[in-house]
């Protein structure tokens, strides 16, 4: 019985979900990255030959002493040989201290941040996210690099709409921060019903969609998705400067530390806007700003 409760219960949230996800959105973003090769292990320390000390035929220096007595030079070559064991020594010592720290010993390589704005719904931002991604190159890290800068822009300007915002970070090795862009990815396209997205340079598009204009419908909701081989900043909570300072560390982003990025917004048709209780219960971890 206990079982069969939990089980409608379940149905009853999915079902929540999916009416809560029926606004239309969009997205743009890839992934043009190259994963860093694991650290190679040390090899067996390299064996040097032992140099056979050789005696000239001719006569060598006499070494006079002031007790009398001399002899030939064969102190030479033993001293070459401690001094190749000491180097390899050295050698292979760093080797193992590389090895067992891994090339990056000062802590996290990587850092993913998303930052989420809900901003007063005007169609002129629908269009224009529309539009960068539509033209936006999704293959290279330098496309993806523009996007972000002209994403940044676009919000900053449009600041006196804010209204309520959202900032996290996570840090970690390169492929931990991408399984994480990954997951925040996925949780951005279940928040709506996907009508454009343009990945990696594959464009899909739902024509058939239905716009749902609502009267009390007011809001836009546009979140930014970036890993990059730096850290970021934690900002709580979050405040106007703040989202400020986040746009303008995403624009800062470059094609040489960029590992992946995503832009998503909804509703995405003009003539949708989300209501202020379907933007509290997509968004809970939203903060007024």
């Amino acid at each position: 019985m206990l079982r069969g409760m939990r089980r409608l219960l379940l149905l009853a949230l999915l079902g929540l979900s999916l009416a809560l996800a029926q606004k239309s959105g969009g997205g743009v973003g890839g992934r043009p990255y190259s994963p860093s090769p694991p650290p190679m292990s040390p090899g067996p320390a390299p064996v040097f030959p032992t140099p056979a000390p050789s005696y000239p035929s001719y006569p060598g220096p006499v070494v006079v002493y002031p007790g009398g007595g001399g002899g030939s030079l064969g102190i030479l070559p033993v001293l070459v040989f401690l001094g190749l064991v000491l180097v390899t020594a050295y050698l292979v010592r760093g080797l193992r201290q590389a090895g067992s720290h891994g090339p990056y010993p000062d802590g996290p390589t990587a850092s993913v941040a998303r930052l989420r704005l809900a901003l007063l719904h005007r169609p002129l931002v629908q269009r224009t996210l529309r539009r960068l991604a539509e033209e936006a190159d999704t293959t290279s890290a330098k496309g993806l690099a523009d996007l972000l800068d002209e994403a940044a822009l676009l919000l900053l300007r449009e600041e006196p709409a804010w209204r309520f915002g959202d900032y996290q970070v996570a840090a970690g090795s390169e492929e931990e921060v991408l399984a994480r862009f990954d997951a925040w990815m996925l949780e951005e396209r279940s928040k709506y019903q996907e009508t454009f997205r343009h990945f990696e340079g594959e464009k899909q598009a739902l024509a058939d969609y239905q716009a749902q204009v609502e009267p009390g419908g007011r809001y836009l909701v546009v979140s930014l998705l970036l890993a990059e081989r730096r850290t970021h900043t934690p900002r709580r909570p979050l405040t106007r400067e703040g989202a400020r300072a986040a746009l303008l560390d995403a624009a800062g982003s470059s094609p040489f530390t960029l590992l992946a990025a995503y832009l998503s917004w909804t509703p995405e048709r003009e003539g949708e806007a989300l209501t202020e209780e379907e933007l509290l219960r997509l968004y809970p971890e939203l903060e007024k700003l």
